[in-house]
Formats: structure tokens, sequence, C-alpha cells
């Protein structure tokens, strides 16, 4: 006897799952806590397979029978339904924006630096995959992305919104290419965004703030190896990625000095960071809780599987801290060479510890080491003018001395 809705409602839990059949090969598997599955029992060149319909009453019994008839119509035709759900599942997974844009970061790794690789997954990883990771790649909106990227606006991070936008229509671009969807729908978002200002980082250069911003970061209550990332960078203002991937092998203090290898600077040549007594002290604090690991600044936890803790981090703490719109992680290099220059450092020193590029081709291939004295000499002063400044020792342009 065919199933109904009341006799359905009236199926109750036993002590093992059980099956009630309706007709045609449906049927209604019980399950001991009470659930109902929908099955449809088929034979496929002699062999039977079961097809799962869904869960009652989400799948009503008239859903489920129209289910089996669709089913039967493909079986009649020569195909195996189940097969099909498979092949069709499969196709959607590929197509969904994650696995293009992985797809896209296997494809293109070899024209990247491990650590522009790095970046680019994680911005994925941490805004963009939670959000519209499993759309498929041919209905994911310019309104969808833009609601994602909005989420990073609203945090304040600006740049990170708009390189965001770029790696997300890169990976559009890629599906485009391999013949997935039909256009770049990012396109459509021109203008969308809060632009960055193009060169500048918000950054304080009067002494005044810059001392409120070092006791702020120093009176920090967060995470312990957080609070050291953000100590160090003002002493050795690196670029972002840079500090947050800095590895214990990278560094020696008997030498006090790190060196970042070429792989991962912008410039593709390997970058000495001479070390100032502060910032070994600082790295001796924290080794005793990662030194036995690979990264100095590792992270504990958090959904980015780098092994370190996230590039946005330390900015985001700098907001928190109350310097939104006024300072940035990357700001520190902007304050040192602005604040070097005037105490009249020279140029060349203050540009090669930047690690900005070299012009001159035959001046870049010896100015690494052509400046590693003075820069050492520099660097160890501007740790010392900003102890003397949180000191509260009034400390002014005219007190810091010049090297050379």
């Amino acid at each position: 006897m065919s199933l109904n809705v009341p006799k359905i409602n009236a199926l109750r839990a036993k002590c093992k799952d059980y099956k009630v059949y309706d007709e045609k090969g449906l049927y209604l598997q019980v399950k001991k806590n009470g659930s109902k599955y929908w099955r449809f029992k088929y034979r496929i060149n002699g062999v039977e397979k079961l097809l799962p319909l869904g869960v009652y009453p989400d799948v009503s019994l008239k859903s489920a029978r129209n289910k089996r008839d669709a089913a039967r119509k493909q079986i009649r035709e020569g195909l195996d339904p189940g097969l099909i759900r498979k092949l069709e599942k499969a196709g959607s997974k590929e197509n969904t924006f994650q696995a293009i844009a992985e797809e896209f970061l296997i494809s293109n790794s070899h024209k990247w630096s491990a650590s522009h690789k790095r970046h680019i997954k994680e911005c994925y990883e941490r805004d963009v995959f939670p959000w519209i990771g499993s759309r498929p790649l041919k209905d994911l909106t310019a309104l969808e992305i833009l609601t994602t990227l909005r989420r990073i606006v609203d945090r304040g991070a600006l740049e990170t919104a708009a390189r965001t936008k770029q790696f997300i229509g890169q990976a559009i671009r890629y599906g485009v290419a391999t013949g997935r969807v039909d256009r770049d729908v990012t396109q459509d978002l021109r203008g969308a965004l809060p632009s960055p200002v193009k060169g500048h980082y918000n950054a304080v250069i009067d002494s005044k703030t810059l001392r409120q911003l070092l006791l702020d970061i120093d009176a920090y209550q967060g995470s312990f190896v957080v609070r050291v990332a953000l100590q160090i960078q003002p002493m050795v203002f690196a670029r972002p990625a840079n500090l947050v991937e800095m590895e214990w092998s990278e560094i020696d203090l008997e030498a006090a000095q790190w060196v970042i290898p070429a792989d991962k600077m912008k410039m593709k040549d390997r970058h000495i960071v001479p070390l100032a007594k502060q910032v070994v002290n600082l790295l001796k604090e924290i080794h005793p809780l990662t030194g036995r690991g690979k990264y100095v600044f590792a992270s504990s936890q958090g959904k980015i599987k780098t092994g370190h803790i996230s590039r946005e981090t330390p900015g985001a703490i700098i907001r928190r801290l109350g310097y939104k719109g006024t300072h940035t992680m990357h700001g520190f290099r902007t304050t040192a060479s602005t604040l070097l220059h005037e105490k009249g450092f020279n140029s060349d020193t203050i540009e090669r510890q930047l690690a900005h590029a070299e012009r001159n081709a035959v001046k870049a291939a010896y100015c690494h080491a052509e400046y590693l004295p003075e820069r050492k000499k520099m660097m160890q002063e501007w740790a010392d003018f900003l102890d003397a400044l949180k000191a509260g020792n009034n400390v002014v342009i005219g007190d810091f001395k010049k090297t050379g």
C-alpha cells in the first residue's frame, strides 16, 4: 500500500532503523532517532543501487515522487541517475569561486615570490572564501563581491580592500580564460570602493603623537606575540609582510642583524636589517615562546594556516588603539624616512635601509654592503631616539645626532 501524509506523520522511531515502502522503488527509511529519509531503489545493468532523495518533511511526499519519476525517466533513457548526480556535484564543486581561485594560485605560482603567493592565499582565506568561496563562479554577482569587499572597508583597511578586489578579479579572469565564466564582473565595481591614496600611507611624523603611539603600543594588553611585533616595527620599519614572516633562521642575535632572503623581497634582492640592542632584547624576550618553531611571530590560532600572525593583525591593533586614519604599520616606514631625513642622515643610507629600488645598476650591485656600517649606526641611534622620546626627555629634531 502506498504512503500518505497521515501515515508518514504517524511513523515513530524504533530500536533500529526500518523501511516503509511507497511504490515504484520509493521508500522512507526511519532512523533510530526518528529522522525520515527518502530513498529510491533501482537497478542498472542488473546491479541494485540507491538514490537519496532528501529528508521528510523538507522533501514532501509529492516532491519525493516527482524526483523518483525523474530518475525513472533517466533510467529508461539508459542513464544512471546516481552517476549523473555525482557528476553534477563534482562539476559544481570544481566551478566554485574557491576551487577556481585555488587552481589560479597553483597555475601562477611559478611567476610569484613565495611571500606574494602567501599574501594572495591569505587574503582569499581570510576575507573572500568564507563569504563567496562556495558560490558557483558563473552565478557570482558584482553585488556579492562588493558586499564582501565592504566588510574589509568597514574595518578601515582600504589598501587591503583594493588589493583583494584585484585578487578576486585575477581569479575570475582565470575562470574566463579557462571557459568557466563569460566575463569578469569586478569590472562593474570601478569607483565603488573608497580609493586609498596612491603611494601614501597614513603616518605620524610629529614627536608628540609618535611618543603617545609608542606608549600605547607598550601598554597593549592583548597577545604578547603581537605586542612584540608592534614594538619591533618602529625600530626596523620593515614592510609589514616581511615583519610577520620573520623567521628565526634569518636572525643572527650575535651579529645583531636580520637577513631577509631575496624571494621575500619586493625587489628580489636579499636585504640586511641591522638590529639595535633594543630589538635584540625584544627578540631574546620572545625566543622562549616561539624560538622552537619557524616563525618569530608565530600564530597559535586562526583559520589562516600560515604559521605566523596575519599581516593584517598588527595594523588592526593600531586602529583599535585609536589611530585609524592616522597611522598604519606601513606608516612606520614613512615616519622613519621623514624624521631621519630631517635629522640629516645620508639619503642613500636611508633609502637602502628602506630597501627601495636603486636606479643605478652598478651602484645597486654593491649597495647592500656599501652602507652597512652607516646603517648599523643609524638604526641604533634611531632606536635610542625612540626610547628617549618615550621617556619624555623632550627630544627634538636637533637633539638627534647626524651620522657620516
